[in-house]
């Protein structure tokens, strides 16, 4: 125990260090589309219109939300592009509410300018087996679309007129097969803050959006938000059959995409696109839940370190800068200061104020708790359950990519 402080702080110390100044260099790299520079045109293909995009929505139960995300999606000044959206076997008004979005004549005009319906609907009913609702909803979609990039996106996503066209500008800039666009988070409670905060302070940590474009490194990314991808990369990756049975469908496209070998990139874009994550902390808590336990891919010793780590990681720097003496304070101060200045950092791209750094070791535990959580109920369980529907753990585990 002599040299425990000195250890332990040393550690920790340099794991906060070194990824901020990793993220002080690389992280400038990573553009910006909501900026002046990318509010132009997108250049026409051989057949002299611009690249036709199709949008795929599915959707479950989100009756409160499908209205506006669909309106927003039928107002993009793009000028090639159809929307499909998915009624998931829903069983609330999501699926009236589609068909009464595409029967409304205030979109007609646009229709007679593309010479095609802008918003089809397609209502399932069953679900086969060997897929989840959402990799089905989003494989079928993509079946009946014609467009040469497919954009993926969920079903409470608000778009900015512009956004669409933005993105589709960078992605001819830059020669990209798959683009991701971070959305800005929309959080009206305390909880929202400190939680999104924290996720974010995490993905920092554990992901590196400024390797995404380099080809010799494995990072990778995928966004539920807004995924675009080229549709005969999508094709040659297998499609979502590749990915029926993935919980973290988002993510394991942007994985098979960059292992493949195609150009993947991931911006920022301000409010160009925008969601309401969670309401409240145990709102973030509860969407968490179905996906924590398949990120350490279903395995409960994994589970297990990776919850003392987590606790170690963000815990310990505040509780030894008390519990230390003397000089012995000074790499858990480094590792504190380090983690301060990743909140001062994410405060300059999200609404999240840098102060709600004070309140990280009661996210850590909240999160620590969502990991436990998610382990015992998925094994309790022997699967988890999403939308209403179980799916087994032993599937979920062969389906893993």
């Amino acid at each position: 125990m002599l040299y425990f402080h000195w250890i332990a702080g040393t550690i920790l110390a340099l794991a906060w260090l070194s990824r901020i100044v990793d993220a002080a260099i690389g992280m400038p790299s990573v553009v910006d589309v909501s900026q002046p520079e990318w509010d132009r045109r997108v250049s026409v293909n051989s057949g002299s219109v611009i690249p036709k995009v199709s949008i795929i929505v599915p959707a479950r139960n989100e009756e409160e939300a499908i209205e506006q995300s669909l309106t927003r999606l039928l107002e993009l000044d793009y000028d090639n592009y159809e929307v499909i959206a998915v009624n998931d076997r829903s069983t609330d008004r999501t699926g009236a509410i589609m068909e009464a979005v595409a029967q409304n004549p205030h979109f007609s005009q646009k229709t007679r300018e593309m010479g095609h319906p802008v918003l089809r609907v397609i209502h399932h009913r069953k679900l086969p087996p060997g897929w989840l609702g959402k990799t089905h909803a989003m494989w079928t979609a993509t079946n009946e679309a014609d467009g040469e990039w497919l954009l993926f996106t969920d079903a409470d996503v608000l778009f900015r007129p512009d956004s669409l066209r933005r993105a589709m500008a960078y992605t001819e800039a830059e020669r990209a097969d798959h683009v991701v666009v971070f959305p800005q988070m929309i959080m009206k409670r305390p909880g929202e803050y400190m939680m999104i905060a924290f996720f974010q302070t995490m993905f920092v940590f554990g992901h590196r959006p400024w390797k995404v474009a380099d080809p010799k490194s494995k990072d990778h990314m995928g966004v539920g938000a807004f995924n675009l991808v080229r549709r005969s990369v999508y094709e040659a990756v297998g499609t979502y059959a590749a990915l029926r049975m993935e919980v973290l469908d988002d993510m394991k496209l942007g994985k098979v995409v960059k292992n493949a070998g195609f150009a993947q990139r991931n911006v920022f874009g301000a409010d160009l696109i925008s969601i309401r994550w969670a309401h409240g902390a145990m709102g973030v808590v509860n969407n968490l839940t179905k996906n924590f336990f398949a990120v350490l891919s279903f395995q409960w010793p994994r589970t297990l370190v990776s919850a003392f780590g987590l606790a170690f990681l963000n815990l310990m720097p505040f509780l030894g800068v008390w519990l230390a003496h003397g000089w012995e304070r000074l790499p858990y101060a480094i590792a504190l200061a380090s983690m301060f200045a990743i909140y001062v950092g994410m405060s300059w791209r999200s609404k999240v104020p840098a102060y709600y750094f004070l309140l990280h070791p009661v996210s850590t535990a909240l999160f620590v708790y969502t990991l436990l959580r998610s382990m015992f109920l998925t094994l309790s369980n022997d699967g988890i359950i999403w939308r209403g529907t179980k799916y087994p753990l032993e599937e979920l585990r062969k389906g893993m990519v």
